[in-house]
């Protein structure tokens, strides 16, 4: 089943869709615990519609019945004998004492309820058909994506490469000049969407995937809720369909952060970060400020990025392999020969330096910061700052000074009651708030 669906901005997705189950055999979950989340859902949400039963499990208007048969069938569900007008005369259900009790006891074995999980093995065969290493991405599109950026010429030349092989990235350079943009700039220029699944089960266990904090939901599929024999799913609705992930992490990550998380209360577990960007990308941004040493969390990479698979493990200690598709972009501002042996940056496939900008450059990007934040051009007061002030800093360049000096100088006239303007004073006194002076203090 090949569906190609049409997002809110009118861009058509090439991904293959996950096909929504024709029977409770497709859906690859046995049917001892199918049955027991629709019990437990039942029981935690007090639903009693098969139409509403079947969003909660984001299972088919059919094989949502069906379930429901073979419960009536064991005596652990009933009908309530009620007819509901409005909801198309809808049978009303409800759990028998016999239900209420399997429900408790399903619950009391995991907390989990709501949508049906997908199994490993069809969440993995999900993947390969809508893999980062699929994607096509041109000059120009990479360009769009940086947005208002002013990026050296042959940045974008190294960069796409990059990209479009789905393979590690490592951004390094002097603080200040992009690297976080540039990685956000990466992610829209790829623009496309996947599916990503709610939860999925392996060896029994549910471990919940999707995640609103990182997953933006671009569309819906919702049976309609007038017919129990047809499904206008237009894909499997235990998926979400999304914008390809974006996972940022900085000087907070941690090694136990790239671990199954088990919450011992629910019994169930939490997808690690590189597993919820499957599909998209992974940013570890300001490498080297994080409690684990740079080495040592490379070396948590090594086997996902040669091989394309991650190991993780169970609260028992079964170990399991789960698939690797995560473009990875390490940003740090050492320099990598500081931080990394020669083994480690091996398995990085592409390194970049993200240097200061020229000052022909910098002059580009602050007219540019200037215009667009409706400050003055003055000449007298850029050649201050060029001849007197950055001589002071060996004429380093960053990309975040025009904004920072230019913001600084709006937020003096403001307070000073005058019109937007710069000045060699007031340059003097903005530079003062970006650089601290070295003084010995009386302590």
């Amino acid at each position: 089943m090949n569906v190609q669906l049409t997002n809110p901005d009118g861009v058509t997705s090439g991904v293959q869709a996950p096909p929504s189950p024709r029977s409770l055999a497709d859906t690859g979950i046995g049917i001892v615990m199918l049955r027991d989340i629709l019990l437990k859902t039942m029981f935690r949400t007090n639903l009693d519609l098969c139409s509403k039963i079947s969003q909660a499990i984001s299972l088919p208007v059919p094989l949502t019945q069906e379930l429901i048969d073979l419960a009536r069938s064991q005596r652990l569900l009933e009908a309530t004998g009620t007819m509901h007008a409005n909801a198309g005369n809808e049978m009303g259900y409800q759990l028998t004492d016999a239900g209420k009790a399997r429900a408790l006891d399903a619950l009391a074995q995991s907390e989990y309820y709501g949508a049906v999980p997908v199994p490993l093995d069809q969440y993995g065969e999900q993947i390969k058909r809508q893999s980062i290493r699929n994607i096509s991405l041109n000059r120009d599109q990479l360009m769009a994506g940086m947005g208002g950026l002013i990026l050296p010429p042959d940045l974008i030349g190294n960069l796409g490469p990059a990209v479009t092989s789905g393979r590690s990235i490592l951004m390094y350079g002097p603080p200040g000049n992009g690297k976080s943009s540039i990685s956000h700039g990466i992610r829209k220029a790829i623009g496309d969407k996947v599916y990503v699944p709610r939860a999925i089960e392996y060896s029994g266990q549910v471990i919940s995937v999707y995640d609103p904090i990182v997953h933006a939901a671009a569309e819906a599929a919702v049976d309609d809720p007038n017919s129990l024999r047809r499904t206008s799913n237009r894909f499997d609705n235990r998926y979400v369909y999304c914008e390809r992930p974006s996972v940022i992490t900085g000087g907070e990550l941690s090694l136990d952060m790239l671990d199954l998380a088990y919450n011992p209360v629910s019994r169930t577990y939490q997808a690690p970060l590189q597993l919820k960007a499957t599909g998209g990308i992974f940013i570890i941004d300001d490498l080297g400020r994080q409690a684990e040493p740079p080495q040592k969390i490379v070396n948590r990479w090594i086997v996902p990025l040669e091989e394309s698979r991650d190991i993780l493990a169970l609260q028992s200690g079964e170990k399991f392999t789960v698939p690797f598709d995560t473009l990875v972009i390490f940003s740090t501002n050492f320099h990598p020969n500081q931080i990394f042996d020669g083994a480690a940056l091996r398995r990085i496939f592409f390194k970049i330096i993200i240097n200061g900008p020229s000052q022909e450059m910098f002059l580009k990007i602050f007219a540019m910061v200037a215009r667009k934040k409706k400050m003055p051009l003055d000449e007298k007061a850029l050649m201050y700052l060029l001849k007197v002030k950055y001589p002071t800093i060996d004429m380093n360049f960053a990309n975040y000074q025009p904004t920072f000096l230019i913001d600084q100088m709006i937020s003096m006239c403001q307070f000073e009651g005058i019109p937007n303007q710069m000045s060699p004073e007031l340059i003097d006194r903005a530079w003062g708030n970006m650089f601290v002076e070295q003084a010995d203090f009386a302590h």
